[in-house]
């Protein structure tokens, strides 16, 4: 049977002071927003490639007319004193036993490349629709909490972590790691580029890195639109307002 194996495309070489971001699909696709984001304006270079047999039993149609497998990718990103290892991905697996499976051979390759910290990225569903997004956050050790209370908000959110956002941290502890999940508050029922606005902003200033955000606040600005019309309709249904009817002859 085919295991859950990670191919190293290029030679990453020593890292400075290496840190591991993941955003792989989840509520709200907020962290696989800002992954990707991330990568695409801080010129990310993509070194691996991670294949499992417990994710979907499907392939993906590429705009040339071909097919590749499902798969999660991992690019480096080199910033003034510090690399990131990016992680995204098409999917997570599907299976308790695949979402162990998958978490451990990324934290061999954390350990391999001597990473020492490990920030997952998810989305929280408040059940917000628009405002301002806070962005919490839980750690998987008291030092690391006390490190980044300031930036974040620490034991606001409650109930579970589902799939590698919480997993990657928990297991992260077994192996002597310092691991965060970093949330981004949001609705949790659409694509939410302001909860994503948000996360990015606060790792733009925890790692010192300046990028352009006005793609994703343009996209924020409408969803923010389209998402006050929604709620102006739920109002006007709740108080039984009427529209008027207009007749064409």
């Amino acid at each position: 049977m085919i295991e859950t194996t990670i191919i190293e495309k290029r030679d990453v070489g020593k890292l400075k002071n290496p840190v591991m971001v993941t955003g792989l699909p989840g509520i709200g696709l907020v962290g696989q927003v800002v992954a990707k984001y991330m990568i695409k304006k801080l010129n990310g270079k993509k070194v691996a490639d991670l294949y499992s047999p417990h994710f979907p039993h499907q392939v993906l149609m590429t705009k040339k007319g071909g097919m590749r497998m499902l798969k999660n990718k991992f690019y480096l990103i080199r910033l003034k004193g510090r690399d990131l290892i990016l992680v995204v991905g098409d999917v997570q697996a599907i299976t308790g036993q695949g979402q162990y499976e998958v978490a451990g051979k990324i934290l061999d390759y954390v350990e391999k490349h001597k990473i020492k910290m490990l920030i997952t990225l998810g989305g929280y569903s408040s059940g917000k629709m628009s405002g301002p997004k806070k962005v919490f956050a839980a750690s998987n050790n008291e030092k690391t909490k006390n490190k980044y209370k300031d930036m974040f908000v620490f034991g606001e959110a409650k109930g579970s972590i589902v799939g590698v956002a919480g997993l990657l941290p928990a297991l992260a502890h077994v192996r002597g790691l310092d691991a965060m999940c970093v949330m981004g508050e949001t609705h949790g029922s659409y694509v939410d580029p302001s909860a994503a606005t948000a996360v990015i902003d606060k790792l733009s200033k925890l790692f010192g890195f300046k990028i352009d955000l006005a793609q994703l606040e343009a996209e924020a600005k409408e969803r923010e639109k389209v998402i006050k019309k929604i709620e102006s309709e739920i109002e006007r249904q709740a108080t039984g307002e009427k529209k008027d009817i207009t007749y064409i002859r």
